[in-house]
Protein backbone atom coordinates (compact mmCIF):
# COMPACT_ATOMS: atom_id res chain seq x y z
CA UNK A 1 0.00 0.00 0.00
CA UNK A 2 1.07 3.67 -1.25
CA UNK A 3 1.21 5.79 2.17
CA UNK A 4 -0.24 9.66 1.62
CA UNK A 5 0.09 12.56 3.30
CA UNK A 6 -1.88 15.37 2.63
CA UNK A 7 -1.27 19.04 3.32
CA UNK A 8 -3.05 21.63 2.00
CA UNK A 9 -4.82 24.69 3.88
CA UNK A 10 -7.71 24.58 2.81
CA UNK A 11 -10.09 21.87 4.35
CA UNK A 12 -12.49 21.21 1.47
CA UNK A 13 -9.44 20.47 -1.09
CA UNK A 14 -8.15 18.02 1.36
CA UNK A 15 -11.51 16.18 1.93
CA UNK A 16 -11.73 16.13 -2.09
CA UNK A 17 -8.14 14.39 -2.43
CA UNK A 18 -8.87 12.22 0.46
CA UNK A 19 -12.12 10.86 -1.34
CA UNK A 20 -10.27 10.25 -4.37
CA UNK A 21 -7.83 8.45 -2.99
CA UNK A 22 -9.40 6.32 -0.23
CA UNK A 23 -11.26 5.33 -3.56
CA UNK A 24 -8.37 3.17 -4.62
CA UNK A 25 -7.56 -0.32 -3.31
CA UNK A 26 -3.49 0.19 -3.19
CA UNK A 27 -3.65 4.22 -1.38
CA UNK A 28 -3.80 5.01 2.08
CA UNK A 29 -4.31 8.26 3.49
CA UNK A 30 -2.37 8.14 7.07
CA UNK A 31 -2.56 11.78 7.58
CA UNK A 32 -3.40 15.56 6.69
CA UNK A 33 -2.20 18.71 7.74
CA UNK A 34 -3.63 21.98 7.47
CA UNK A 35 -0.34 24.05 7.11
CA UNK A 36 3.37 23.76 6.66
CA UNK A 37 4.34 23.19 9.99
CA UNK A 38 2.33 20.85 10.43
CA UNK A 39 2.95 18.96 7.44
CA UNK A 40 6.80 18.82 8.64
CA UNK A 41 5.50 17.32 12.15
CA UNK A 42 3.63 14.70 10.05
CA UNK A 43 5.45 13.44 7.75
CA UNK A 44 8.59 12.90 10.70
CA UNK A 45 5.95 11.32 12.77
CA UNK A 46 3.73 9.09 10.13
CA UNK A 47 6.98 8.33 7.46
CA UNK A 48 4.69 8.86 4.44
CA UNK A 49 5.46 7.20 1.23
CA UNK A 50 3.88 10.30 -0.35
CA UNK A 51 3.16 13.46 0.20
CA UNK A 52 0.90 15.75 -1.50
CA UNK A 53 1.14 19.32 -0.64
CA UNK A 54 -0.11 23.09 -1.65
CA UNK A 55 2.48 24.92 -2.53
CA UNK A 56 0.77 28.04 -1.71
CA UNK A 57 0.04 28.25 2.09
CA UNK A 58 0.86 29.25 5.75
Amino acid sequence: MIRVLLADDQSLVRAGFKALLDAQDDIGVVGEAADGDEAVRKVRELRPDVVLMDIRMP
